[in-house]
C-alpha cells in the first residue's frame, strides 16, 4: 500500500479531531516523524471519501479505545484494506453507559445534582488519573506493538480527547517529546471543527439551554488540569517517568529506544 502524508490537516466529513501528530519537538532536538502517528475520533461514521483518505496514509493498526457501550452508540469503525484494528477498551472519561445515559436523556435538575459545583470537571480529572494507574497493560501492549511492528498508526476513542488523547501523551512521553508541546498537541481537541458533537435526546427538556451546555462543557473540553492530573499521577505512583515505564509498563530503555527509531527523525 503506497502511503503518502498530507501537507495540511484534512478536513474529514464523518471523522472528528484527526490529525497526524508529526513534527512535534523532543527535548534531544529530533521530530516526529511525519506519517507514522495519527490520532482522532471515531471511525464509524467515516463516508467513502474519508476512508479512501485513511486507506491512502497505509496505516498498520488502528487502536481503538472504545469500550462495548461506545460501540453500540456509535457503531463499529469502517474497515479500511490492509490495517489490523486492536480494540483496547480504557475506562471511560465518565464511568460508564449509566452516566452517558443520564447526560443525554436527564432533566436539568438531574444534571446539575450530577454535574454542577466542579463535580464535572472532577469526574474527569479522577477518570484521568484512573487510566494512568489501573491501565498500565493497555498501555504497555500498545507501546510494544508500536516499538515492534505496528506504525503507521492511529489512535482513537470516540471524540479522541480524552483515552486516545492520554495514550497518545503516554507514547510521546516515552520518546521524549517536550511536555509543553504534549499538552499543546491535547488542547488542539478543543478547536471547534475537532470538538465532539454533544447528542442530547429530542425529549429531553432544554436540551441545548445555556445551562445544559455549561454543565455538560467539562466533559466535552480538554483541559490543561486534566492531563497535569495523568502527569501528577506518574510522579505520585512511580517518582519518575523512566520508572513510570520500566515498572509500571515494563517498557525498559531498550524498548524506548527501538521506539524513537520508529516514530522520530
Amino acid at each position: 500500500m503506497t502511503q503518502h502524508v498530507p501537507s495540511t490537516e484534512p478536513e474529514l466529513s464523518g471523522v472528528r479531531n484527526f490529525r497526524d501528530v508529526g513534527g512535534l519537538p523532543t527535548v534531544d532536538g529530533r521530530r516526529v516523524r511525519p506519517g507514522v502517528l495519527f490520532r482522532s475520533g471515531h471511525l464509524a461514521h467515516a463516508t467513502a471519501e474519508d476512508a479512501a483518505f485513511l486507506a491512502g496514509l497505509g496505516l498498520h493498526t488502528v487502536f481503538d479505545f472504545r469500550n462495548a457501550a461506545d460501540q453500540r452508540l456509535e457503531g463499529a469503525d469502517v474497515a479500511l484494506p490492509g490495517t489490523r484494528n486492536v480494540n483496547l477498551p480504557l475506562t471511560d472519561p465518565a464511568d460508564g453507559a449509566e452516566f452517558w445515559q443520564m447526560v443525554r436523556d436527564g432533566d436539568i435538575d438531574q444534571l446539575r445534582a450530577l454535574l454542577s459545583q466542579g463535580r464535572a470537571a472532577n469526574r474527569m480529572i479522577t477518570s484521568y488519573r484512573a487510566i494512568i494507574s489501573r491501565r498500565t497493560a493497555e498501555h504497555s501492549r500498545v507501546l510494544h506493538a508500536l516499538a515492534e511492528d505496528s506504525t503507521p498508526a492511529l489512535m482513537h476513542c470516540a471524540a479522541g480527547k480524552d483515552r486516545a488523547g492520554l495514550s497518545i501523551a503516554v507514547t510521546l512521553l516515552a520518546v521524549g517529546v517536550e511536555r509543553d508541546a504534549i499538552e499543546a498537541d491535547y488542547l488542539a481537541s478543543n478547536a471547534t471543527h475537532r470538538r465532539y458533537k454533544v447528542r442530547r435526546t429530542s425529549t429531553s427538556g432544554d436540551a441545548y439551554a445555556p445551562e445544559v451546555m455549561e454543565l455538560l462543557s467539562p466533559l466535552f473540553d480538554a483541559r490543561a488540569s486534566y492531563l497535569h492530573a495523568a502527569f501528577e499521577t506518574i510522579a505520585q505512583t512511580w517518582g519518575t517517568v523512566d520508572r513510570y515505564f520500566e515498572e509500571g509498563l515494563r517498557f525498559g530503555a531498550a524498548d524506548r529506544d527501538r521506539l524513537r527509531e520508529r516514530l522520530l527523525d
